[in-house]
């Protein structure tokens, strides 16, 4: 992978800082910052107006939301729900598709996730939805799928799972999941959060029923999208005014709208993966996005794996460290979000010290309480959390391996 073509595009990454905490909020694309801009200098205009630059701005929003169509292949552009976060976007999805439930009815949610795909649901408890908690394995801090199939029942709606957890980084294998739920009768919703930024997001290939994630973490704005299967949003209530209808995809998911620039601003993330491409693979055969980002995504994950080998090699010989999650740079098994704990360190002792030499890790519980706390990690202040993304290098990790020798 060629690194410097890819940290000319952050120009963040200029600074005298490293950047570690990427699951936190990864830096934005220069390309993402020129479409704000430009949309607000030039084009911002409410939509629907028969002038001009109202019907430019509402071409310019339609091939963008396009766009995002085909970066995770969806069918067709009407099952993109844009939204201002991903915990939105899910409260959303739980007060819309509840709507069609019954009391009795299952929902099963994971210890695993980030409370944006967990609270939605157990919320739903007062309207007499049964909550079950697919737990991990405390010995292999893996979700089994034997203990999936135990859980569902012919009353379960919805199972409700991240695609890696955000403390884990453990990839989780969501074809399997969706198939075991799918064959049960329930469909399946998925928290793509930590997923998105490392590898390409295929939702016709997974077969999901509902994919989420958010584009700060992905190279953006802080701006989320919902994927659903059109003729699941098509059947649901909306909340948006008594006056959309059954057919107003996705706009009855869009209260208020879209924020006009943030989502202009997403064709700087797809066109950035198209110069990858370009930049990295020479090919006469014509591909379509799906196949060029799969060939990029998996040329990133290839490096993410290298860069992050030196690092987990070092806290694996550490015998007062633990790590958690899996122990290996195997990039079939996790992204490069890897957290630890020290056998006499608190956690935010550690981070705070690795602040002093401008690197930018965190502490804490990142939202996944269940998981911290069912690993009792909670007295610990959490987990030490180093997020890497493609943009970071060999060289900053020599770095941060040398300060934690210091520290630990």
């Amino acid at each position: 992978m060629e690194i410097n073509f890819v940290r000319r595009q952050f120009p963040a990454l200029e600074q005298d800082f490293t950047y570690m905490d990427n699951a936190g909020g990864s830096q934005t694309l220069a390309k993402v910052a020129e479409r704000i801009s430009g949309y607000l200098l030039h084009h911002n205009v409410q939509l629907g107006a028969s002038y001009k630059v109202s019907r430019e701005a509402g071409e310019k929003l339609k091939y963008a939301t396009n766009g995002v169509s085909k970066f995770i292949n969806a069918s067709r552009p009407e099952e993109v729900v844009i939204g201002p976060s991903s915990s939105m976007l899910l409260r959303i999805l739980s007060l819309c598709i509840s709507k069609q439930w019954q009391e009795g009815d299952e929902v099963i949610v994971t210890n695993t996730d980030h409370e944006a795909n967990v609270s939605p649901w157990t919320d739903l408890e007062e309207k007499g939805i049964k909550i079950k908690i697919w737990k991990v394995n405390p010995e292999t801090l893996e979700l089994e799928l034997s203990q999936l199939e135990k859980l569902l029942s012919k009353r379960t709606r919805l199972v409700a799972v991240t695609h890696v957890s955000n403390v884990l980084g453990t990839i989780n294998p969501i074809k399997e999941i969706t198939e075991i739920a799918h064959k049960a009768g329930a469909l399946i919703c998925v928290d793509g959060v930590a997923y998105a930024p490392h590898r390409q997001v295929n939702v016709k290939e997974l077969d999901v029923d509902f994919y989420v994630f958010s584009w700060y973490k992905t190279y953006g704005p802080h701006l989320a999208v919902m994927f659903g299967k059109y003729d699941l949003l098509y059947e649901m209530d909306g909340i948006n005014h008594y006056f959309f209808g059954k057919k107003d995809v996705p706009y009855k998911f869009q209260p208020g709208n879209f924020n006009f620039e943030l989502t202009y601003s997403l064709l700087g993330i797809t066109e950035y993966f198209e110069e990858f491409y370009r930049e990295h693979f020479r090919s006469s055969k014509k591909l379509d996005t799906s196949e060029k980002l799969a060939k990029s995504f998996d040329l990133i994950a290839r490096y993410e794996e290298r860069i992050s080998t030196p690092l987990l090699a070092f806290l694996r010989d550490n015998p007062n460290i633990r790590i958690i999650g899996h122990p290996e740079a195997d990039k079939n098994k996790r992204v490069p979000t890897i957290s630890f704990v020290h056998s006499r360190m608190k956690s935010d002792q550690i981070v705070k010290k690795v602040d002093e030499h401008r690197i930018g890790i965190r502490f804490g519980d990142f939202y996944a309480k269940k998981i911290i706390q069912d690993l009792e990690l909670a007295e610990k202040n959490g987990v030490v959390r180093i997020s890497l993304v493609h943009y970071n290098t060999t060289e900053e990790i020599k770095k941060l391996i040398g300060v934690l020798r210091t520290i630990l």
